[in-house]
């Protein structure tokens, strides 16, 4: 049994077809996240936009503690006010605002009589901390987009980094585990689950976020990013195309679950970055075979 969730805080880039899709393979590698609790049949499949009024409340908190404000800069002042990794950044003029504006302004983004992109809600903690990261973070964003699961009730969302921490929380989740490049956002996912602690509305002893190297395999690519180019450029056929190193992909290919699930086995877990060799994955598939695939026919008899 698995804890399946999905992060569909930015309603321009969510849609069912990949929903079902990862619903799809992570079924297809043997996983599921039915669960008989106490209650009868429990399901342990999430997604962030289900906590969305959780999060609302969460932040009005934060406003009416002192710990955020709304920020009117254009993205380009505030790019340059944060400084860099040699130089401190620079309080926002609207960083003093009373609570009272605050939570007016905020009201004002979620009634929408704002334009898209006017202003974003700001946690206020430290413009000269050494992290960038904890520069007064953005943790609220005004976007006109149908989500694909609220529709049009919301025409501000949170920021993943806001959201990611609360969900943890809510589903009580005791070890986050994700990859290398959010170590610098522990401080922030630590910071923001204190301040909701501290008000009551999340329960303690609060979850960690642990960290690990991603998957490098030589010869292939795993940038999701740039696997989304080659299917929006035409250079393979969808994200199902055998030579893409997708679930779906390997998929067709001919690999098989417990292939991938020996292949993850084998690699580990580490925090050093490393390069797995090829033949490492083929290995895997290899040795799930052999032993249930027939043996060919001998070529004299054929």
């Amino acid at each position: 049994m698995c804890h399946l969730r999905f992060d569909d805080t930015n309603p321009e880039k969510e849609d069912t077809e990949y929903v079902s899709s990862i619903i799809d393979a992570v079924k297809w590698l043997g996983f599921g996240w039915e669960n008989n609790g106490p209650s009868g049949n429990e399901s342990n499949l999430y997604q962030a936009s289900d906590y969305f009024d959780f999060m609302y409340r969460a932040a009005e908190y934060l406003i009416e503690s002192g710990n955020a404000y709304v920020d009117e800069q254009t993205a380009e002042q505030m790019r340059l006010s944060r400084g860099d990794f040699g130089h401190p950044g620079t309080d926002s003029p609207f960083r003093s605002r009373t609570t009272d504006q605050n939570l007016a302004r905020f009201h004002e983004m979620r009634d929408g009589l704002h334009e898209d992109g006017s202003m974003v809600l700001r946690t206020k903690i430290d413009m000269a901390s050494p992290n960038i990261n904890l520069r007064d973070p953005a943790i609220y964003r005004i976007r006109r987009a149908t989500h694909h699961n609220t529709g049009d009730k919301w025409c501000i969302y949170p920021m993943y980094t806001f959201a990611h921490p609360i969900e943890d929380a809510l589903e009580q989740i005791t070890h986050s585990i994700c990859t290398l490049e959010f170590e610098d956002q522990r401080p922030f996912y630590d910071w923001l689950l204190d301040r909701l602690c501290e008000g009551g509305l999340i329960a303690t002893p609060h979850p960690h976020q642990y960290e690990f190297a991603r998957l490098n395999l030589t010869y292939v690519l795993t940038s999701k990013r740039k696997l989304a180019q080659l299917v929006y450029d035409h250079k393979v056929n969808g994200w199902d195309d055998p030579r893409m190193p997708t679930i779906v992909g390997l998929r067709r290919r001919g690999y098989t679950p417990e292939a991938l699930q020996l292949f993850a086995e084998r690699i580990g877990v580490t925090k050093s970055d490393s390069w797995i060799d090829y033949s490492t994955l083929e290995g895997a598939l290899r040795d799930t075979l052999d032993p249930i695939a027939p043996a060919p026919w001998p070529y004299w008899t054929r």
